[in-house]
């Protein structure tokens, strides 16, 4: 496989250097058949298979795999050692092709590991604007949204759903099949195998409630009122005497009605896992 090179200039947004519109090392070993954007820029000793599409302005950096169906935004960074779009780690996989889909924005640290999904039904999804760092590991079939930060060496295993604004600090495993909330922030060292509402701090071994996450609420611009609403449903949920189901209806009642705390109520009746435990 010989690489192509396009000598056009094209400038990478929002980091002052201009590449070629296909500026591709020959030391890079890229298949003639995969879809490369203009402005990228492709490190040697880079590795990329057919059915890959990279879109416009991304870095490459050396020694990353970009393996068969992966399809890639624009403006992500890919660093050193990445594998994005390796064969599911997945009994249940048959060798059929199979998807990764990247969004734009993202960043990719050093020995990141993102596996395609298990069978053609199904897909790993990686949002905008995420940011997962040196040694995470996202398994097959997992959505990951918006705005994410997987600390170091955190793992999530196949089937997760993660929504958007999510903080995972470092050394974090998240179960198969569990879910995190959008805005919710786990703590370090902290290994979980049930769902994780939305707004709030967790960790802790075994893994705890630990109070609403003001601090990213501010961040994202949810009103104060809104948090104290959100701070009085939790209390419900964690710190009464009656059943989660119990809560729920509590707060139907009791909690002023806003879209954050219907996601709350929402997120809660339709957890298959059950949510993380209340404060002993």
């Amino acid at each position: 496989m010989t690489p192509q090179q396009h000598w056009a200039t094209s400038p990478r947004g929002g980091t002052g250097q201009t590449f070629m519109a296909k500026d591709i090392s020959p030391q890079a070993v890229v298949s003639p058949n995969a879809k490369i954007g203009d402005g990228c820029k492709i490190y040697p000793f880079v590795y990329i298979e057919d059915n890959v599409e990279i879109g416009e302005n991304c870095v490459i950096f050396p020694f990353v795999s970009i393996l068969n169906g992966t399809k890639m935004g624009h403006d992500n960074e890919v660093h050193q050692g990445t594998v994005l779009g390796a064969q599911p780690q997945d009994r249940d996989f048959t060798g059929e092709d199979t998807n990764l889909t990247i969004g734009n924005n993202n960043t990719f640290r050093e020995n990141v590991v993102i596996n395609r999904a298990t069978c053609s039904n199904r897909q790993t999804v990686i949002g905008n604007n995420n940011l997962l760092m040196e040694g995470s590991h996202v398994n097959h079939n997992t959505k990951l949204g918006d705005r994410n930060v997987l600390g170091y060496g955190t793992k999530i295993a196949g089937n997760c759903e993660i929504g958007d604004g999510v903080i995972f600090s470092s050394s974090v495993i998240e179960g198969a099949g569990t879910r995190v909330g959008s805005l919710a922030m786990i703590q370090a060292g902290t290994t979980f195998y049930k769902d994780i509402p939305p707004y709030i701090i967790a960790g802790g071994k075994p893994i705890i409630y630990g109070g609403p996450n003001a601090t990213t609420m501010t961040a994202w611009n949810i009103d104060k009122k809104v948090q104290k609403h959100i701070a009085n449903a939790y209390r419900l949920v964690f710190h009464g005497q009656n059943s989660v189901l119990d809560a729920v209806l509590q707060i139907n009642d009791q909690v002023p009605d806003s879209p954050e705390i219907r996601n709350i109520v929402k997120f809660i009746q339709s957890s298959e896992k059950g949510i993380i435990s209340k404060i002993m």
